[in-house]
């Protein structure tokens, strides 16, 4: 597992390290994290993305869809073992907006995890104080699923996405 990923699941999702370097969850918690969903990059212009994925890469791209709860647009390029996941501002309030600022190429904006219990999970946060979510509900993501966001300060400096499955 890439280092990056393992010091944000070790800070914010209750997973620990042993000394044999086994990931090992903290039994107290009634959620466990999965598998990961999928890696958001933010574009300046999505066609573009998306075509250099299909044509260049000859990987397997969706229609984009717009979420105006989330004021992007995304693409969906799927890897098999998991997806990339372009993203577009939706608006100039976007999030991927005030990114974009400060990235005017695009770049890796967050990872999606699989969660079992995504508010089993959220309760958890609160009750310890380890981890700020970014709503106080999830709210339902590209997937159609529900999905919350936990704060990159939190986590290493990443953000992450938990999405229930």
């Amino acid at each position: 597992m890439p280092k990056i990923i393992l010091r944000a699941l070790t800070s914010c999702c209750g997973i620990s390290r042993r000394f044999n370097g086994k990931s090992n969850r903290r039994n107290y918690r009634n959620w466990s994290v999965g598998k990961l969903n999928h890696v958001a990059i933010a574009v300046p212009k999505l066609t573009e993305a998306a075509s250099f994925y299909r044509n260049i890469l000859g990987a397997k791209v969706s229609d984009p869809t717009e979420l105006p709860d989330h004021r992007v647009t995304t693409v969906f390029v799927d890897l098999g073992n998991t997806k990339i996941e372009l993203l577009e501002k939706l608006g100039d309030n976007s999030p991927i907006a005030s990114f974009l600022k400060k990235n005017s190429s695009g770049g890796i904006h967050h990872i999606c995890l699989e969660v079992d219990d995504i508010n089993s999970a959220i309760e958890s946060f609160k009750e310890t104080h380890s981890v700020r979510t970014l709503t106080s509900e999830p709210r339902i993501g590209a997937h159609g699923k529900p999905v919350v966001f936990l704060h990159p300060k939190d986590c290493n400096g990443v953000l992450i996405e938990l999405e229930n499955v």
